[in-house]
């Protein structure tokens, strides 16, 4: 028999014992431990959190602040609507998350079923429009057009709507006055994303869960003094909910107002005009793609010469910015954003590229001067251009003999600018160039700022496109694969394309350079810029950064902060030559391919200037531009498929200065009708309580404007020219809508030099 030791326990028995104890006090000590870190170490920090627990915050919206054109009349404000919101956290406490309520709510409101589910949705990647893009702890708005009996509905049985309210809420607003739109400029508003609060909060100007920022435009370039501070009011509450005191509270401050150089009847009328130009493009026929104009887009910026102040900007087609206010529908949404839309949400006066045609010109010209060429000396101006067998034509086969630089930009001829790129394209070395060749033509277009932004006080400026050898070389490494994959060298004739740039498509080839000479190719520009350069031809070269804000005024009106205008640098020409540039240009309205559209104005008061240019985009109708300037402004109209330059948009430009100077038709200037003779100067009148003096608005908001677009009509050609023989190619309005019989013109330019079509 074994013996049991006294103890009764086996010494196994006793190990395990020990262990346990030896755990159980080591989890006392780390309790105790830690018990000690919360209550004696982090003590104050776990207090002022719970206390946290009992405090309620209230937030009271800012006032944003007020967007006004040059004289004071407002562009965007705000007004008060009756907005319907509803409580996302509440709806998801109710057992079919808030369905039924929503259901109920449709009814009320006279709104589809669906469209109010997809309003409460929270966005995401895979979620289209319409949801709800903030905190899902905002309330969200249903819609901000209720009525008082809809609202008074709601409120009354307050039971069948839990988590729905119906306030009073101070909205943004569109008042396009005198009819102007301006809806690219403006810009839009939306809630603040978690993303946005996230990103902000610890910088000097965080966002509240219940802010709406600015999405594009002027609402979001100046987001940040727009804006204002939202009033926040925390109540002290027990755990039932019930508000025992009041703890803190900090006002709202509402935002400051931006004052622009936009003069809302000038808008009006640069809209107008872009809108009547397109339209009467469309009934033009293409003889070249045996159609009709499609006119599909456009815009048309005007500009102080000297400030670079920019009075108006049109961009189409456009839209209402006001669909946004208190959530889009997704009807809406849809037409601003689908296929079909052609993308109105685009400010194509700064973010539409295209080839500028001829009115590329003034840079080949300088950048002739700069490689030594007399501006005065004789160049000859062919039907013609030959390069290694390529024929490149000059506008329907026109010759004018030895010309000077000037009179080649008076009359537009392509074959003076052939010869002097492919001269120095030899002289770098042709497809083989010098270790350092000088890039005469490249090296001049960046110098007039083409191929950069040019930093106007607008977000997503895109840069254009200087085709330049660095540029070729990344394009080429870029899409080689590609080319060499789909190119054929006996195939259709993008697959030759593709060919040929798959085996040379990083040199800079005689084409590339020829066709590059007369703005074609692939050199892009955006209406913005041109208008840059053209301003600075006027001014006597200063190239001033465009700018649409003009002061900053505090909510009281006693701080003014004034947006000075600011030069980013000198057109690289020498005073001698810009002075033969200008008369030139002054030509090309009188005597060159523009003359027939300036007919009859008064030139010895308001010289007029200008360049016309009709580019080519392949598998398209032409791009028609028309660059202008006088000693105050800039005008600058393109209309994609439109025709010629001065065909499509000369009239349009005419009357948007005809506008701006009061000229009646006859010729004669009544300046009462002027909308503004000279720059707008100054501010505003500020009243002592801080409000801005603005004029009048009349009742009929739209009869002065149409008043003054009328006061230009369609001047005749000059004498002896016809439909097919205007100086720059283009066509006097249609007299029917039936398509031309006969024998057709052609009216192409030449085709390609090394592996792209040469168009002028």
């Amino acid at each position: 028999m074994t013996n049991i030791p006294a103890t009764g326990r086996t010494p196994r028995v006793q190990t395990r014992l020990v262990i346990i104890q030896i755990l159980v006090l080591s989890l006392l000590c780390t309790l105790g431990g830690r018990l000690w870190y919360l209550q004696i170490r982090e003590g104050a920090h776990y207090q002022k959190q719970a206390s946290g627990n009992h405090v309620q915050q209230v937030v009271q919206p800012a006032v944003r602040g007020a967007i006004l054109d040059a004289r004071g009349v407002p562009l965007a404000d705000n007004e008060t609507r009756l907005v319907v919101s509803a409580s996302r956290t509440e709806l998801l406490k109710q057992k079919d998350d808030g369905k039924a309520v929503l259901t109920k709510l449709a009814g009320v409101l006279g709104m589809d079923v669906e469209e109010v589910m997809q309003k409460v949705r929270l966005c995401d990647s895979k979620t289209p429009q319409p949801c709800w893009n903030g905190s899902p702890y905002q309330p969200i708005p249903i819609t901000d057009e209720a009525t008082p009996k809809q609202a008074l509905q709601i409120r009354e049985r307050a039971e069948d709507f839990p988590g729905i309210t119906a306030e009073p809420v101070a909205v943004r607003r569109y008042p396009g006055p005198g009819k102007s739109n301006a809806a690219q400029v403006l810009g839009y508003l939306s809630p603040v994303t978690d993303e946005e609060i996230q990103r902000a909060k610890d910088t000097d100007s965080p966002y509240l869960r219940s802010d709406m920022v600015g999405r594009s435009g002027l609402e979001r370039q100046y987001d940040r003094e727009l804006r204002g501070k939202a009033g926040v009011t925390r109540y002290e509450v027990d755990n039932l909910g019930r508000v025992i005191g009041k703890a803190k509270s900090d006002p709202a401050q509402p935002g400051s107002t931006l004052v622009t150089s936009l003069d809302a009847r000038v808008q009006r009328i640069a809209e107008h005009e872009l809108d009547k130009a397109m339209k009467a493009a469309r009934t033009q026929w293409d003889r070249n793609t045996n159609r009709r104009y499609e006119a599909d887009s456009g815009a048309v910026v005007v500009m102080e010469a000297k400030t670079g102040r920019v009075v108006a900007m049109a961009s189409a087609p456009a839209y209402d910015p006001n669909v946004w206010v208190g959530g889009i529908s997704a009807k809406d949404y849809r037409a601003l954003t689908g296929k079909d839309s052609n993308y109105p949400l685009l400010n194509r006066a700064i973010q539409g590229q295209s080839a500028p045609g001829s009115t590329f010109k003034v840079v080949s010209t300088a950048a002739a001067v700069a490689a030594g060429y007399d501006f005065n000396g004789k160049y000859p101006c062919t039907s013609s251009y030959s390069v290694g067998g390529q024929v490149f034509n000059n506008f329907e086969g026109e010759s004018f003999g030895s010309i000077t630089l000037g009179r080649a930009l008076e009359v537009s001829c392509d074959t003076v600018f052939y010869y002097l790129a492919h001269t120095e394209w030899k002289k770098d070395g042709g497809i083989n160039p010098k270790k350092n060749p000088k890039d005469h033509f490249y090296r001049t277009a960046h110098q007039f700022g083409l191929g950069k932004r040019t930093g106007i006080d607008l977000p997503d400026e895109v840069t254009g496109r200087v085709p330049d050898r660095r540029w070729k070389e990344e394009y080429w490494e870029a899409n080689k694969d590609a080319w060499c994959k789909t190119g054929k060298k006996d195939g259709s004739y993008v697959e030759r394309i593709a060919y040929e740039n798959c085996l040379e498509g990083n040199k800079m080839r005689a084409g590339d350079e020829i066709n590059y000479s007369i703005g074609q190719g692939d050199t892009l520009v955006t209406p913005i810029q041109m208008a840059v350069i053209y301003g600075a031809l006027s001014n006597g070269g200063t190239m001033y950064t465009p700018t649409i804000g003009k002061a900053i005024i505090s909510p009281d009106g006693k701080r003014v902060t004034e947006i000075k205008p600011k030069s980013h640098g000198k057109l690289p020409i020498s005073k001698a030559t810009l002075k033969m540039m200008d008369e030139a240009l002054e030509g090309v309205a009188t005597r060159g391919t523009a003359a027939w559209k300036f007919a009859g104005w008064p030139q010895d008061k308001i010289p007029m200037h200008a360049k016309t240019g009709t580019a080519e985009v392949y598998g398209k109708q032409t791009t028609s531009w028309l660059t202008t300037y006088t000693e105050d402004y800039t005008v600058v109209m393109t209309i994609s498929q439109a025709g010629t330059g001065s065909g499509a948009s000369g009239e349009a430009v005419r009357n948007i200065y005809s506008a701006l100077y009061g000229v009646q038709p006859d010729g004669t200037i009544d300046k009462k009708k002027a909308l503004l003779p000279t720059p707008q100067k100054g501010l505003p009148k500020i009243k002592p309580d801080g409000s801005i003096s603005a004029p009048k608005i009349s009742a009929d908001p739209a009869k002065e404007l149409e008043e003054a677009a009328k006061q230009a009509t369609q001047q005749p050609t000059q004498p002896g020219a016809t439909p097919d023989t205007t100086p720059d190619g283009g066509q006097p309005p249609a007299t029917t809508t039936t398509p031309p019989t006969g024998n057709r013109a052609t009216r192409r330019r030449a085709r390609r030099g090394g592996s792209r079509r040469m168009i002028a």
